[in-house]
């Protein structure tokens, strides 16, 4: 928070208990009534920033139907924060500037120090595609396939990022963009990105989709393979 502030960021509230969640390929939202408990507070957040508040974050609970395991939780913490006018390497740029901070800062008393310190950034940037050609074999950037990139992601590319700094693995494949826009002069790929720490991942940002037809087509994608998986839409 003292980041964000000083940064020039607006904290805000916005609903946990939706009407309707975002329509996402493999992201499921929990029933609440009538309505959904919120995967992510960016349908809301989305609407302040194009009513002309710019530089805004929020730090409260998300929930995602089915997320059990040793590494997720159906119930977490998520920060999310949006800056207009900027693409996502601004805001790697801004993550980057966050974590160092974070991790500088001495805990409060009675806390214990993080385990490992961080180097100094920059950290470094690793497209997907180099990743992909140099530990898997093939590239999904020209040549996407769901299955195997998803398998290939967890099997191969992610044992294979450094352990000892952090690192943005950046340029997605467009077919796996989410709601994020296409690279000018590159339709293939996407704009964004996801920070791993420790082999984790722990982030994920993109350039923001504006073009409501384009928003659309995938909206209505997403919806019929949703339902030829027999999942809601």
């Amino acid at each position: 928070r003292e980041w964000f502030r000083h940064e020039g960021f607006i904290e805000i509230e916005t609903p946990v208990r939706i009407p309707t969640p975002a329509l996402e390929q493999h992201i499921d939202a929990e029933p609440s009534g009538t309505g959904f408990l919120r995967t992510s507070p960016e349908l809301h957040m989305k609407r302040l920033l194009a009513a002309g508040y710019p530089k805004i974050f929020q730090l409260g609970p998300c929930f995602r139907q089915g997320e059990r395991g040793d590494r997720h939780n159906p119930e977490y913490t998520m920060l999310e924060w949006y800056r207009a006018h900027a693409d996502y390497l601004d805001i790697l740029t801004d993550t980057e500037k966050l974590i160092s901070h974070v991790a500088d800062t001495p805990p409060p008393p009675g806390l214990p120090a993080p385990p490992v310190a961080l180097p100094p950034a920059p950290w470094p940037r690793l497209r997907v595609e180099d990743l992909f050609l140099e530990h898997a074999g093939w590239n999904p950037v020209e040549n996407f396939d769901a299955g195997r990139f998803e398998h290939d992601l967890v099997g191969k590319i992610e044992p294979a990022l450094p352990r000892d700094t952090p690192v943005f693995v950046i340029d997605y494949p467009a077919a796996a963009a989410a709601l994020s826009r296409r690279k000018p002069g590159r339709e293939t790929v996407a704009e964004r990105f996801e920070l791993y720490i420790g082999g984790l991942e722990i982030a994920n940002a993109f350039s923001e989709l504006t073009d409501a037809v384009e928003q659309r087509r995938r909206f209505e994608e997403w919806a019929l393979e949703r339902r030829a998986a027999g999942r809601s839409d």
